[in-house]
């Protein structure tokens, strides 16, 4: 299941294989995509908690068991994830609800959870703790360890599903897991999403957002080019909040997101200037969910968007020259990822996104800053993380992280809460090898390596 990069290789070898579909029969149909997931290429996401051995004397079989009875029962309102992407006489995506299934794998790990190297997820978690999914929407895989601990992992396609769909299943899937009724039942209604006739377009989002068949060629990789990679660092309390405190300037308090991303802006931009690319511009994005801005006050269109299932997302991005960056302060460049994104925190800009796309279909968009000559990186939030809400029935994870190396050039970042509830964050980084070398070397009071001693894990059983 793929081999591990420095130290002792993780060896992860596999017991059974199999489908779980709904628990019972599903009426097969056809669901569309909305236009704003028409804007997600065919990508696949990963997510995986970590479960010390649990003190209730349940057997790896019968937690397995759990999961799949309880994915089973899922199923039957969570269908999209039973389906299949299939694309239509145009060419577009749909989903064939025809409860194909998920594929499911239970497998064996040679480690203990407190040898798991959580920091380098390139050689532990991908493509062996995670699964690489190969049919279908989303993939499973339970992984027992050495020591009796458990990695329960997903991979799922994004086209069907964001961040908050994904955590929505993961809180029900728990529920479920426990016979308890779900406390969120999926809407599928694209209807919330439809665009405006006549259309309302800004010229704003030909910035921000291209037609596939604009873009131009792929370029070969340079000999010497950088790869990127992904690491977990832990940020504590007290390091956001000086970072806050130093990005509020002049009366105006920034969020922790917006100090967070406009830092780590900076450090990306110092790392340029050690690469003689002072006068090159460099490309920040932050993903803004649409949820409540398209619910505008409405309660009840808050209700609905909060069950909705699926992508409701933008991608604004600034651009900035390397050299600037590096020389304004802290707080400068925080104001400017405050404007760009307040600009994108409307409902008319989702409004005028879903229509944009309508209006350049059945070709497909994309954001534009996966394309940009960098260097460039995506900040996605990952603050509603429900790490604590995902316990199937033998205590909470002792950790949780989104996994999603994507495979371009274009650099992800997502902050989540940690599991030490201490108001920590975890922070999954995916950069170039030179830009984290640069980070960790000039930033290691701030990003500090992921340890299972910082998570409590040096001890499988739970006291």
């Amino acid at each position: 299941m793929g081999t591990g990069g420095g130290g002792d290789e993780l060896i992860v070898s596999v017991r059974k294989r199999e489908v779980v579909a709904a628990v019972l029969p599903l009426q097969e149909h056809w669901l569309p995509l909305s236009n704003l997931d028409l804007l997600l290429p065919p990508l696949d996401v990963g997510v995986f908690f970590c479960y010390k051995k649990p003190t209730n004397n349940l057997t790896f079989e019968s937690m397995a068991g759990v999961l799949k009875n309880a994915l089973a029962q899922l199923l039957l309102s969570h269908y999209a994830f039973a389906a299949e992407v299939v694309p239509n006489s145009l060419g577009e995506p749909e989903l064939l609800c025809n409860n194909r299934g998920v594929d499911f794998v239970e497998a064996f790990a040679e480690v203990h959870l407190k040898d798991l190297n959580l920091y380098n997820p390139d050689d532990t978690i991908e493509g062996k703790l995670v699964p690489r999914k190969k049919h279908g929407v989303l993939a499973v895989q339970v992984t027992e360890l050495r020591c009796g601990g458990l990695v329960v992992a997903c991979s799922f396609d994004h086209r069907i599903a964001d961040a908050h769909s994904a955590n929505m299943f993961l809180v029900s899937w728990a529920e479920m897991a426990h016979s308890k009724p779900i406390s969120t039942l999926p809407s599928f209604r694209r209807s919330l999403l439809n665009p405006r006739r006549p259309a309302s377009i800004h010229s704003y989002f030909e910035d921000i957002y291209v037609p596939v068949t604009k873009l131009p060629p792929p370029k070969d990789p340079e000999p010497d080019s950088d790869h990127l990679i992904s690491r977990i660092y832990y940020i504590p309390a007290e390091q956001l909040s000086r970072l806050q405190s130093l990005a509020s300037t002049k009366g105006r308090r920034r969020t922790k997101l917006e100090s967070f991303s406009a830092f780590l802006w900076k450090m990306v931009a110092k790392w340029a200037i050690t690469k003689n690319a002072d006068k090159k511009m460099t490309q920040m994005g932050v993903v803004v969910d649409g949820r409540t801005r398209l619910s505008d006050g409405d309660e009840h269109k808050a209700l609905l968007m909060g069950s909705y299932f699926g992508n409701v997302l933008s991608v604004p991005y600034l651009a900035k020259q390397v050299d600037e960056l590096n020389e304004k302060p802290l707080g400068w460049v925080a104001d400017k990822v405050h404007e760009f994104l307040e600009g994108a925190a409307t409902k008319e800009h989702f409004l005028g996104l879903i229509d944009w796309v309508e209006a350049h279909r059945p070709v497909p968009g994309s954001a534009k800053i996966y394309f940009e000559d960098g260097p460039a990186f995506v900040v996605s939030s990952g603050q509603r993380f429900p790490v604590s809400k995902v316990d199937f029935g033998w205590g909470m994870p002792g950790f949780g992280s989104y996994h999603f190396p994507w495979g371009g050039d274009t650099g992800y970042v997502m902050p989540m809460p940690s599991p030490t509830g201490k108001g920590d964050w975890v922070v999954y980084m995916h950069l170039s090898k030179g830009q984290v070398e640069f980070i960790e070397a000039k930033a290691a009071h701030v990003f500090r390596p992921l340890t299972s001693t910082y998570l409590n894990l040096d001890y499988c059983t739970r006291p």
